[in-house]
């Protein structure tokens, strides 16, 4: 429980930790983004303007003083740029290569061809982002920015700003790891000292039960049977199944499991163990149907796992409606050995489905039904499968027929 619980914390925490790092470096690159797109969009927007040309803008020489936007004095000498014009049928009319040495008239059909198809408005290729305006009557003209060096800055900030999430990740996880025994500490003290509250009362319970029992016993031998010797005996019997069972599940959630593993038969004993309920059901009014692959094996505890079946089944023919038939199967699947029990029950809160699993949870609030349950047993077959690396679920999806699913790996 302890190790799980830690567990838990560590994946919350570097979950946590991960989301708010991965948004940041989203944000961040985001507006890096927005901001270089925006920027080579205002130099296409003021060269279209401009009828190819980057105009002499001129700019405060006054000490301090910072030009607005993204153009300095030497942008029209560090901008690298060509510009197309063509007619409305593609025919090229001119192109004006001179602010670029990358790109010759033998490269312009290409580019005229992308701007076509691409039509008025921004876009990019291979390295140039593009503006298409349409200039006049049968006059269409596209500038080529060469965008390369910002893009290529773009890209170099969200590989840098991801590679550093990842190792602040990592580092936050080690971190996490090392204090994670620390952070739970209260809870783990809190939970030793429920478990030894236990251990210990169920120690101190066992000796008077077995006095009061074997006492009951004595006097039903000199004064005979009497209905109130047998319901004190019915009681004591009780709460030595209760103290019991509070013994099992304390030890459950120990950190060196009970469980004693070991390959197994599980079709032979979980056959030997249903068949055993057959006239427990059949004298409730309950019709036990029975499904079970043979030759399957299984690496676990098999008593624990003969304790499941038994639980599942009690439950089930203590909760079934009455003259109802429970149905029980074991079979192999994908995921591992499959155990399902159902039952037809009594309308129940989708909600309260989950809870049942809780120690002590009775879907009788009122805990008047006289069913004869404590609340555990199905706590103490959670902590059976959960031993097991499986997985155990309640599902109820007509309202009136409950199942049990369990799956063992």
């Amino acid at each position: 429980m302890i190790k799980r619980l830690q567990k838990k914390f560590i994946r919350i925490a570097t979950l946590a930790v991960t989301l708010v790092l991965l948004l940041l470096c989203l944000i961040v690159n985001t507006a890096n983004y927005i901001s270089v797109n925006s920027q080579l969009k205002q130099m296409l927007t003021m060269i279209s303007q401009n009828q190819g040309m980057i105009p002499s803008v001129p700019f405060d020489r006054k000490p301090g003083r910072k030009p607005e936007g993204p153009f300095t004095p030497e942008t029209p000498f560090s901008t690298r740029y060509f510009v197309l014009r063509y007619t409305d049928d593609g025919v090229l009319s001119d192109a004006e290569l001179g602010k670029i040495a990358a790109i010759t008239s033998e490269d312009t059909d290409k580019y005229l061809k992308i701007a076509i198809s691409h039509g008025e408005g921004f876009g990019y290729t291979s390295g140039y982002k593009y503006y298409v305006t349409h200039t006049g009557e049968n006059r269409w003209m596209a500038v080529f920015l060469d965008s390369y060096q910002q893009m290529r800055s773009v890209a170099m900030i969200a590989v840098l700003s991801f590679t550093a999430m990842v190792l602040c990740i990592a580092l936050v996880y080690m971190i996490v790891v090392l204090c994670s025994r620390r952070a739970i500490e209260p809870v783990v003290k809190s939970m030793k000292q429920q478990k030894q509250f236990i251990t210990d009362a169920s120690h101190e319970l066992k000796t008077p039960i077995t006095v009061i029992a074997t006492s009951l016993k004595v006097l039903e031998m000199e004064t005979g049977k009497q209905k109130w010797i047998d319901k004190a005996q019915t009681q004591t019997e009780k709460l030595k199944n209760l103290v019991n069972s509070l013994v099992t599940l304390s030890r459950m959630d120990e950190e060196d499991s009970p469980l004693k593993f070991h390959h197994f038969n599980i079709s032979d004993a979980v056959l030997e163990t249903a068949e055993s309920f057959q006239d427990y059901s059949q004298s409730n009014g309950h019709d036990l149907q029975l499904s079970i692959q043979p030759a399957l094996s299984c690496h676990g505890d098999e008593y624990a796992i003969r304790q499941l079946v038994s639980i599942l089944l009690d439950n089930a023919v203590k909760y079934a409606v009455e003259n109802t038939p429970i149905s029980f199967s074991l079979e192999k699947e994908k995921k591992g050995i499959l155990i399902h029990v159902a039952n037809e029950c009594n309308s129940i809160n989708p909600e309260d489905l989950d809870k049942l699993f809780d120690r002590f949870y009775r879907v009788d609030k009122s805990r008047t039904a006289k069913t004869g349950g404590f609340g555990i047993g199905l706590s103490i077959a959670r902590s059976i499968v959960e031993g097991h690396k499986g997985t155990v679920r309640a599902i109820c999806e007509n309202g009136h027929t409950i199942e049990f699913v369990v799956i063992l790996k």
